[in-house]
């Protein structure tokens, strides 16, 4: 049974009003596990990478490279970053719908030591994506290949996650109708949207454009769900998150990115409703089973099914079964057997006749998809 919209609140509560659309100041993981159980829809972390920088890169004119070298992405070893990984990671596991998904964006530094924590954890990866970078920092040294891309680990919440958003429909069609990849192009940061402190220099050394999140999103979630962001940065995550009318949860510890974060999102006006409509597909649409045809008088026991072409006849039996010669089975096995095929779209291939006109049994179910959005709406 579909569960009503407050029961869905109650299962699954959304994080305090007073949480959303906020920026938490704090450690990551002391601020998430203050929060609710189950109350985020997405993460999106941007974790440190440990870079283990041995000391200062310099160009060949021997001017200073500004790399990241602030004491947040520095930790005494492999193991203390381990620890800190899991720590933050179990937090987000507990914040996250069970069919919520995250996102975790690294570099080689550290990206397999994040994955095989995300795995011991009983996260499941559903895909690695590549962010190619168009505009990548040339290796300097000449000792090494050019750094042209970072990883992303796409993740449900554990194995068994069903019903975590997946845009397929939308993200296909904007990519002139060819399914998106998992090889992302996009430029580094730079321009007026890179933020800049009173001196001039990048306020954030790895601020993310904001394109990247937008993919993110516009994949992984829908208008109106919560992103949590819990190393927040400059607020790339919240500002696209306001644009296309989610809400986010920021937690950051450092006052100066918070401050610029916070300036950066109140600039921000959010698409109209028509703009955040999203494309959507069959796969989409919920299930129908051919029984609910049946438990909405659409169809009555006994009624007769046949093809377009009136070469084949199915009955129709109370139990939502078809049957052909005493054989009964679904709809699809059934039109199956009687084509000699190994499989059949049943919804596609039975008629019923109504007022003399052979109809597709799918016009009945979409019938009811939409008395079911009906009902939701009213729920």
């Amino acid at each position: 049974m579909a569960l009503s919209r407050s029961a869905l609140r109650k299962a699954f509560p959304d994080p305090a009003p007073d949480v959303r659309d906020r920026i938490l100041k704090g450690h990551c993981v002391s601020q998430m596990e203050a929060m609710p159980e189950n109350s985020v829809d997405v993460i999106f972390a941007d974790p440190p990478y440990n870079l283990q920088l041995a000391g200062d890169l310099h160009r060949p004119d021997q001017s200073k490279v500004d790399a990241v070298d602030d004491a947040w992405d520095q930790f005494e070893s492999f193991q203390a970053y381990d620890a800190f990984t899991r720590a933050w990671l179990l937090a987000a596991r507990r914040v996250l719908k069970p069919n919520g998904t995250i996102w975790v964006i690294g570099s080689y530094h550290n990206i397999f030591r994040v994955g095989a924590s995300m795995q011991d954890l009983g996260y499941w990866i559903l895909n690695d994506v590549v962010w190619r970078k168009s505009n990548p920092m040339p290796n300097f040294r000449g000792r090494r290949f050019q750094n042209a891309h970072e990883t992303l680990i796409w993740a449900s919440r554990d194995q068994n996650a069903k019903g975590y958003t997946f845009n397929y429909d939308s993200l296909k069609a904007a990519n002139d109708d060819v399914q998106m990849r998992s090889d992302w192009l996009f430029p580094i940061c730079t321009g007026g949207e890179r933020l800049k402190g009173e001196d001039g220099q990048k306020l954030h050394p790895t601020q993310k454009p904001e394109m990247l999140l937008a993919r993110v999103i516009l994949a992984s979630t829908k208008p109106g769900d919560v992103v949590l962001d819990p190393f927040f940065g400059t607020g790339t995550t919240g500002a696209v998150a306001k644009r296309l009318g989610r809400h986010y949860v920021g937690i950051e510890r450092d006052e100066d990115y918070i401050a610029a974060a916070e300036q950066r999102i109140a600039a921000v006006e959010p698409l109209s409703a028509e703009s955040l409509e999203m494309a959507a597909g069959k796969r989409a649409e919920p299930r129908v089973p051919f029984a609910s045809l049946l438990e909405a008088g659409l169809i009555e026991p006994g009624t007769q099914l046949t093809d377009a072409g009136r070469r084949h006849v199915a009955h129709v039996r109370a139990d939502g079964t078809v049957s052909v010669s005493g054989e009964a089975a679904s709809i699809h096995r059934v039109g199956a057997k009687v084509q000699g095929l190994a499989a059949c779209n049943g919804w596609t291939f039975w008629h019923v006749e109504t007022e003399g006109q052979l109809r597709p049994i799918d016009e009945l179910r979409r019938l009811v998809r939409e008395r079911m959005a009906i009902t939701s709406r009213g729920a």
